[in-house]
């Protein structure tokens, strides 16, 4: 079996994230990672907008006349 072929791994970035010990981060790189995260949630906010927008619209056009 090729390895493309595999299940993925459940283990994503953020569950990584979630084990790094913080205690030896400074005040300012937990602001930075803070401020990285947010950026990446609002990435994450607008890509699920833009899917759900896609998805009614299609919806929208399939939809079965009553």
């Amino acid at each position: 079996m090729d390895d493309d072929d595999r299940p993925r791994a459940r283990s994503d970035a953020a569950s990584q994230l979630a084990l790094e010990p913080l205690d030896r981060l400074s005040q300012d790189e937990l602001a930075e990672r803070i401020a990285l995260l947010e950026s990446e949630i609002a990435r994450i906010k607008a890509h699920r907008d833009k899917v759900s927008a896609h998805r009614a619209a299609a919806d929208a056009l399939f939809k079965r006349p009553d």
